[in-house]
């Protein structure tokens, strides 16, 4: 069997229904923010985030935009890459969520779009821990390098490290974890928020990885697995710079998505090294950043389904 992709042309996003803060995530999200006074949140998240989309089909990308459902309320609905992820054999995987508030964001007519436009051999359901408070964010939690079958991923309260190696085995994959903190010493919530993999490149906040053993594994393996290492600091990390995604699109040309809150924390040398890889796209989340923690990668899901004849004509 051929080595999986590492990047796909198709995204899925979730149009928000009721964007705003929620409180029960920032109990261990700490780049939340207490919105701004008298600021309408849900109009405003609307305009970026259809504004995002135009923007990468603009690019070149296909989007899949599913709409959220008003009822229950879903502050954070526009980040579905914690709840799903899809491989090629055609298989979505549904995971467990730490919020009690964002297990309603598991929807079946979501589900039921993707058999729409792409062939959905099956669906593996691995929230059923979240009885035992065991949690896995999906793509949030685990930063994949395909095509060398390696996970990474920070332990926290969201990354259970027993579910990050049972994913791992039933998906052929080497699970690396390790433990990240903020600058203040505080668990990182998500691994996407301090690394990006990418085919030939991947951005890591070493700082960040507190443990020199820990630290010199995941950058070895990086390294041996022919990825050029950009690294950023903690305050970058606080901007958003490790939370991108490569992508290609429709004719081949490798993006690099990312908000601009992300690429003004960059330095020209860091830009550089990217930008070999892949032309750099950014958009204005702010507000989704201030008031949520999540940026441009979180309120994207990678699809790698494979397509349904006459899907996208």
């Amino acid at each position: 069997m051929p080595l999986p992709e590492q990047v796909t042309d198709t995204l899925l996003m979730v149009r928000p229904a009721s964007f705003g803060y929620n409180a029960e995530t920032a109990a261990n999200n700490f780049f939340q923010n207490e919105p701004p006074h008298g600021s309408d949140l849900q109009v405003t998240a609307l305009t970026l985030f259809d504004n995002m989309v135009r923007q990468l089909r603009d690019c070149g990308l296909r989007v899949v935009v599913a709409d959220d459902s008003s009822r229950p309320v879903k502050p954070d609905a526009l980040f579905p890459n914690n709840w799903l992820a899809t491989d090629a054999q055609g298989v979505v995987s549904m995971f467990p969520m730490y919020a009690f508030s964002r297990r309603h964001e598991r929807r079946e007519e979501i589900i039921e779009l993707l058999r729409t436009h792409f062939e959905v051999a099956g669906v593996r359901d691995w929230s059923g821990s979240e009885a035992d408070h065991r949690f896995l964010e999906g793509t949030g939690s685990m930063v994949m390098d395909h095509a060398n079958r390696i996970i990474y991923a920070c332990l926290s309260p969201r990354t259970d490290a027993g579910l990050v190696s049972s994913f791992a085995r039933a998906n052929g994959y080497r699970a690396v974890t390790f433990t990240a903190c903020d600058a203040a010493g505080r668990p990182v919530y998500h691994t996407n928020v301090l690394m990006c993999v990418g085919e030939r490149f991947a951005v890591v906040c070493h700082a960040a990885i507190k443990n020199k053993e820990e630290r010199d594994t995941v950058t070895g393996l990086l390294r041996e697995t022919g990825h050029e290492l950009v690294e950023i600091s903690l305050d970058q990390v606080q901007a958003f710079a490790g939370n991108m995604l490569q992508v290609r699109n429709i004719t081949g040309e490798r993006l690099i998505l990312l908000s601009t809150t992300a690429l003004q924390a960059l330095t020209p040398q860091q830009m550089l090294q990217m930008e070999k890889h892949g032309r750099l796209c950014s958009f204005d989340v702010s507000i989704i950043e201030h008031v949520e923690g999540g940026s441009v990668r979180c309120m994207l899901a990678e699809i790698f389904l494979p397509p349904k004849a006459q899907a996208f004509t």
